[in-house]
């Protein structure tokens, strides 16, 4: 599959029907999801892997990841509501992926691959809610795949290694967010972001 015919199939992955400022739910873009499942595919971290998608929102990672050839496909959230539209979504397509309304700091199912965008940690209740992400992703995955704004990354970096782990391979996007919530004073904005796929040496 080419990355551009997967962008199109991700774009018709429903958006979140009442994101929650408290969760920072945003959809990744499609053109973001596909670029970076096809340089996970590139590195032989999807083809026959066991892959679990944290932080799974609606599924747009997760459909882009069994499209793919992943052998088998997690994705887990805390919202209900999200796992709801990405149940309902995946049946609707007959796509074999497992979703899960759960904390993901109580998985402990392990995998090959973990993929993530978590909060970025703009919100007063997610405030290192990517540490959280992470520490739990370096528990059960092999390999990591993770979004964060880029000023953050040189702190990202020290602890990937208090985390015994190395970053192999960084990417630049930037994340354009449509006006969400009542408290965003824009109608559109632009974030600066980095992707870190990360080999936890396991």
């Amino acid at each position: 599959m080419k990355k551009k015919n997967l962008e199109i199939l991700l774009q018709k992955v429903p958006n979140f029907e009442k994101p929650l400022p408290q969760l920072e739910q945003y959809m990744t873009p499609a053109d973001i999801a596909a670029d970076i499942i096809f340089i996970a595919h590139q590195l032989d971290d999807i083809e026959n892997k066991i892959i679990i998608d944290l932080g799974c929102g609606t599924g747009i990672f997760s459909v882009g990841l069994y499209l793919t050839g992943a052998k088998e496909v997690v994705g887990v959230d805390i919202d209900r509501n999200a796992i709801k539209i990405a149940k309902e979504y995946s049946e609707k397509n007959s796509f074999d992926i497992t979703f899960i309304e759960k904390d993901i700091r109580k998985v402990n199912k392990k995998a090959d691959t973990i993929l993530m965008n978590p909060p970025f940690g703009a919100q007063k209740t997610n405030v290192k809610g990517d540490r959280v992400f992470l520490e739990k992703a370096f528990q059960i995955g092999r390999k990591i795949y993770t979004l964060h704004l880029t000023e953050t990354i040189p702190f990202i970096k020290k602890m990937i290694t208090s985390l015994k782990g190395k970053v192999i391979f960084e990417k630049n996007y930037v994340f354009p967010i449509k006006k969400t919530y009542e408290f965003h004073e824009k109608e559109y904005m632009k974030y600066n972001v980095t992707l870190l796929v990360i080999d936890t040496n396991k």
